[in-house]
């Protein structure tokens, strides 16, 4: 007589967790909870440009070097580099996923118009696409150098960068990305605070005006680059 073999196992709670909308959503605010510490972290980086070339050299050199001699040249980096990749791809996925799901729930027009959404809201599909492809091109030109203008100079970021926004496109590509930066930010950070609990009917303004503020403070801060190189202030 053949033994019965078990065939209801239950799915694991990370195969369930990424199954479900409400995990879609937790694993969206969570990694973009990430990637928005980088951006401040990355934006505090970017404006050390404004204390002089030896120190903007220094503070590159240091990312290469940081963690050691614990950590091999380059690994802490990597492992940045890593979980942003990590992140971007979980948070990319899961908005492309909830999109459809949403689109399959409701095939049909609404027979009542929606209340209209901010800008910010209605445009977070097309600045996820522009912030893809501005993430491509920006490696391509500061880190790798493919695509960069003036002749890259590795181990001469301060160079690099000046050299990038010295040129109408690469302040044009540069400061659109930024503004779908901001609108990004102002409604994703509102999003994973309702997504994640952090919301009520006492914090929402709190929550709105962080949101607002975080937004302001990362699109001038990057902006402020470029704009700085352009009026000679950064040369």
């Amino acid at each position: 007589m053949a033994l019965a073999t078990r065939t209801d196992r239950r799915p694991s709670m990370t195969r369930t967790l990424w199954g479900s909308t409400v995990g879609k959503k937790a694993i969206m605010a969570v990694s973009g909870l990430i990637m928005l510490l980088y951006l401040v972290v990355h934006m505090i980086g970017n404006l050390k440009i404004f204390f002089g070339s030896g120190e903007f050299n220094h503070y590159a050199h240091w990312l290469r070097t940081m963690g050691e001699p614990f950590l091999h040249y380059e690994w802490a980096l990597w492992i940045v580099r890593v979980v942003l990749v990590v992140a971007a791809v979980l948070h990319a996925t899961s908005a492309y996923q909830l999109s459809r799901r949403d689109i399959r729930a409701r095939p049909a027009a609404y027979v009542h118009r929606k209340p209209r959404a901010s800008y910010a809201t209605r445009t977070m599909r097309w600045g996820g696409i522009i912030l893809v492809l501005f993430i491509v091109w920006h490696i391509l030109d500061l880190t790798t150098g493919t695509v960069h203008s003036g002749g890259f100079q590795s181990g001469h970021p301060y160079q690099n960068v000046v050299d990038t926004f010295s040129t109408w496109y690469g302040n044009t590509i540069y400061i659109v990305a930024m503004l779908a930066v901001g609108l990004h930010v102002q409604h994703g950070f509102w999003s994973a605070a309702q997504t994640l609990g952090a919301g009520n009917a006492t914090r929402d303004r709190a929550l709105k005006t962080i949101a607002n503020v975080l937004a302001l403070v990362l699109t001038v801060g990057f902006i402020s680059v470029p704009v700085a190189v352009m009026t000679g202030v950064v040369s």
